[in-house]
């Protein structure tokens, strides 16, 4: 097997060090966006991993390898599935086309990524 393109453990890494920065300079703003991202995936009608299920689909569409990076990270920890993942790329392949595709191949590289111990 080929290696994959893109290092998503180093990559989240890197993001998370560039936001650090960017955190120190408009603190009010990154509290916020960061309070936005807990409220919207508490637990409530839909239960948190579904909510990142949703949330790394539209990582995919959006075509954000540091998105899908960190929102798998996030499924791994709360013990997403393999068939769960292909399900939710399945979907997102079919509403974006070609280029969802495209990403949904670098998601299961980051699911296998993160499902291997660091």
């Amino acid at each position: 097997m080929s290696e994959p393109r893109t290092d998503y453990r180093g990559l989240t890494q890197s993001v998370s060090a560039g936001l650090a920065t960017l955190r120190s300079g408009t603190p009010e703003i990154m509290k916020a966006f960061h309070d936005l991202g807990r409220t919207a995936t508490v637990d409530g009608v839909l239960d948190r991993k579904t909510k990142e299920l949703i949330a790394l689909a539209l990582s995919v569409a959006a075509r954000c390898d540091p998105c899908i990076g960190f929102h798998m990270q996030t499924l791994v920890k709360l013990g997403v599935t393999r068939p769960e993942i292909d399900e939710t790329l399945g979907v997102t392949t079919y509403m974006g086309g070609g280029p969802s595709l495209m990403y949904a191949a670098n998601a299961i590289a980051a699911f296998d990524q993160f499902s291997r111990p660091s």
